[in-house]
């Protein structure tokens, strides 16, 4: 198993790192340093943190940490200058700010590079580029109607398809239908440095994926936010849209609701993610997989922290976070023309179950099952599960 970034890969059952296939020389602790920040990569491990995971508590001095730290750059190009990898962060620790690609399967030595299988066997990746040059992956699995998922806040179309919460859904539609999936811009395999991350962003990267990949008539699904792109894009081109599958979703961000209430939980939401943000260990990120996950075991907590940490970096989530609370896609429900099957829990802290009820009451003749479930992400293990995916494949299949 092994981390990949750039052309790098830590090899983690054979202790050793590669570039573009070719070993390259570190000393043990070097390696344990290296591969420490990698799979904390997104945020900041303090020195003492740094200490115990590699020293084990042993007394080291700050010359030999920096030597380390040092010979760790030096084996994947970066310097004390330029910080490409390995970052120091002033008075804090030092901040792996790569982009992973999560643990893979590598090929043996001595295989060509185009052998290179990785948890996305299974599925094809490519990418396109948004109206304004955004470069966008996306991932196509599976045989038979075509079925899109948006996007939705967080997403890797690479993370996601080996995820327990996440594969058994995506397995399970591709089973079943050809799926195409993609990371909106600012998360996963798309561009992460961008300047416009607003809703009508999300909706260009929509049409971006379905017109590179010249897909003419297709249904779509829409979890979360991605329900919102859903219903933009079913509204602006009718005669695309075969079926649509909202889940979760909402017509109206936080502060777009006229509710205090909910202006004061968008701030909350925002303070639990720049403070804690792909650390399972915090506080503020206890709290804030309880609101998405509240069911969740240890397990899932830690994937989806894992998630937070390989998707995006903090500073991108808040911006995300707060164009998703701007969303308002009320006007356009009512010119939703496909046939349209809302599911939402009800008991959802994330997006009120009233939301998903307004949804199913604009758009003409759709259909409301309510889930008995207080997940945001319905998980594979509770009872909801089975009444979630009988009702979408039934729909679909109709």
């Amino acid at each position: 198993m092994a981390y990949r970034f750039g052309p790098y890969a830590i090899d983690v059952s054979r202790r050793e790192l590669r570039r573009d296939g070719g070993l390259v020389h570190v000393e043990p602790q070097v390696f344990d340093l290296l591969r420490y920040l990698v799979e904390n990569g997104g945020r900041v491990v303090g020195k003492d943190e740094l200490l115990d995971a590699v020293w084990q508590g042993r007394i080291v001095s700050e010359a030999t940490l920096s030597s380390r730290i040092n010979a760790a750059r030096r084996a994947i190009g970066d310097t004390g200058e330029r910080q490409c990898y390995i970052r120091t962060v002033s008075r804090r620790g030092f901040l792996f700010a790569g982009e992973i690609v999560p643990p893979v399967d590598l090929p043996r030595p001595g295989a060509p590079e185009g052998s290179f299988r990785g948890p996305g066997e299974g599925q094809e990746v490519r990418f396109c580029r948004s109206a304004d040059g955004v470069r966008v992956a996306m991932a196509t699995s599976g045989r038979g109607d075509v079925l899109v998922k948006t996007a939705n806040w967080l997403n890797h179309v690479e993370y996601d398809w080996h995820s327990p919460l996440l594969r058994p859904f995506l397995q399970g539609l591709s089973g079943r239908h050809r799926l195409v999936r993609y990371d909106e811009r600012g998360c996963g395999l798309s561009d992460r440095d961008v300047k416009d991350i607003s809703f009508e962003g999300f909706v260009r990267d929509l049409e971006a994926v379905v017109d590179a990949l010249a897909l003419h008539r297709f249904s779509l699904i829409g979890i979360s936010q991605g329900a919102a792109v859903a219903v933009a894009f079913a509204a602006r081109h009718p005669e695309r849209v075969e079926k649509l599958v909202l889940h979760g979703g909402y017509a109206l961000g936080r502060r777009r609701r006229n509710s205090l209430a909910h202006e004061e939980q968008a701030d909350a939401f925002v303070t639990l993610m720049r403070h804690g943000w792909g650390d399972e260990h915090s506080a503020f990120m206890q709290a804030f997989s309880s609101i998405y996950i509240p069911r969740g075991t240890p397990e899932q907590v830690r994937w989806f922290t894992d998630l937070q940490r390989m998707s995006t970096s903090a500073e991108n989530a808040v911006r995300i976070r707060d164009a998703c609370d701007r969303i308002d896609v009320v006007d356009l429900l009512p010119r939703v023309r496909a046939p349209t099957l809302v599911t939402h829990s009800r008991f959802d802290h994330v997006a009120p179950f009233e939301q998903g009820r307004l949804v199913a009451a604009s758009i003409p003749d759709a259909r409301l099952v309510a889930l008995e479930s207080d997940n945001h992400a319905i998980l594979p293990d509770e009872p909801a599960w089975a009444t979630w995916t009988r009702e979408i494949e039934a729909f679909l299949a109709g």
